[in-house]
């Protein structure tokens, strides 16, 4: 037998399995690294968060995969560079962490790795009858498994595409198996650079679990900022849209596109949301002379809003009331003060932090593809039902180190 499968199958049988789960998002920021140890499997996941890290990426890196983010047109031989270098660096950056925190790599069972995305294409963007749905994430995992000696599962998106889904949102496999509460219904809301949510219903009846992206959560927010003041990468706690005034006509074209008339379940990107969206939107409304306070307190409002929307229409398809329903809130969009604000005005829920939960708010992604890794090799597929959106699939591809 191949030692790499002997190795697996040992993993397998293991009682609890030390896992790295990595997360890089389309903000841009930074690669999230989580260390956990996790036992069983499905509805039976117990975790436990060990480390954590962001480690930013260098204006430089920012740079590079900017070339190729969320274009049609691009420079392929830049795209193939990319993909190795990534997984080189991601190689690195998870070494150095071990180091950091005292582990060996021997120690560790698997890595997850999410990957850089740097296109994703469902066919309610790309528009295309003939072509599938698509999404493509770089940072290959062979290399990041040759350089840490480590087995490495990445690549998770595809399956599900292949499946009938569209390739994400991903976090509702890992909502379903850690956070299923008998006690009361949850709404699992990360708001990252797209808003993006799981349903949670306390009967724990995966056939009535739910989820969407719900639209730009802090894409358009950064990118204007960045625009307009490039020392910065987002509002920190909303300083400058709080000087701001919303604009009606403005917020009204933001939300004109036909991605909020779509039925649920649905997913988009920072292809469709992005700056020339905002720059349409100015036209269309004739607000082209608002001042950079008044654009970034109707982005986030726009942002709050569309959240806000897409929550109250599942609570409504549940037959509960918003305030049989709780809110838990994870991603960047946490640390944006107003945008919480307008989301309590908005949802008559209670809203909490994933921190209450016992998983941090800013490691929850992260966390979410250790489990679908720790899915990948001891789980059983879960029957979500026929529903669109939820295919029953485990996900990720095995590279090994040798």
């Amino acid at each position: 037998m191949n030692s790499n499968i002997e190795s697996l199958y040992q993993i397998a049988q293991k009682k609890t399995r030390t896992i790295i789960g990595l997360m890089s998002g389309t903000s841009l920021d930074g690669l999230d690294v989580v260390l956990c140890e996790i036992s069983d499997s499905g509805k039976n996941t117990q975790l436990r968060l060990k480390e954590f890290q962001t480690v930013p990426y260098s204006e430089t890196i920012k740079a590079e995969i900017r070339k190729v983010f969320a274009k049609k047109t691009i420079d392929f031989q830049h795209l193939a560079l990319l993909n190795e270098w990534i997984g080189n660096l991601h190689a690195d950056i998870v070494l150095d962490c071990l180091q950091k925190w005292n582990v060996a790599p021997a120690e560790v069972d698997l890595i997850a790795s999410h990957g850089q995305t740097v296109m994703h294409a469902p066919k309610i963007i790309h528009q295309q009858t003939q072509f599938p749905n698509a999404t493509l994430q770089i940072g290959d995992g062979d290399h990041i498994a040759v350089s840490t000696g480590i087995i490495t599962i990445s690549d998770f998106r595809q399956k599900h595409v292949a499946a009938g889904g569209e390739g994400a949102p991903l976090a509702v496999y890992g909502d379903y198996y850690l956070f299923s509460s008998e006690t009361e219904n949850r709404i699992m809301l990360n708001l990252g650079g797209i808003g993006n949510f799981t349903y949670l219903p306390k009967n724990q009846n995966p056939e009535q679990v739910f989820v969407t992206d719900t639209g730009t959560g802090n894409t358009l927010i950064d990118a204007f900022v960045q625009l307009h003041f490039p020392e910065m990468s987002y509002d920190k706690d909303a300083q400058i849209a709080r000087k701001g005034t919303i604009n009606s006509d403005l917020l009204k074209a933001l939300k004109n596109n036909s991605f909020f008339k779509t039925s649920f379940p649905k997913t988009t990107g920072p292809e469709l949301f992005n700056l020339d969206y905002v720059q349409k939107a100015m036209i269309q409304s004739q607000t082209q002379q608002l001042v950079v306070e008044d654009v970034l307190a109707t982005l986030t409002r726009f942002s709050a809003e569309t959240a806000a929307e897409a929550i109250l229409f599942a609570i409504n398809q549940s037959n509960i009331t918003a305030k049989e329903c709780t809110v838990y809130v994870s991603g960047g969009g946490v640390h944006n003060p107003l945008l919480m604000e307008h989301l309590n005005e908005l949802v008559a829920s209670q809203f909490k932090n994933t921190n209450d939960l016992g998983i941090s708010a800013d490691a929850k992604e992260a966390i979410l593809f250790a489990v679908l890794a720790n899915e990948t090799i001891t789980g059983s597929p879960t029957d979500f039902g026929t529903k669109q959106g939820i295919p029953s699939v485990r996900m990720g591809k095995i590279s090994f180190p040798d």
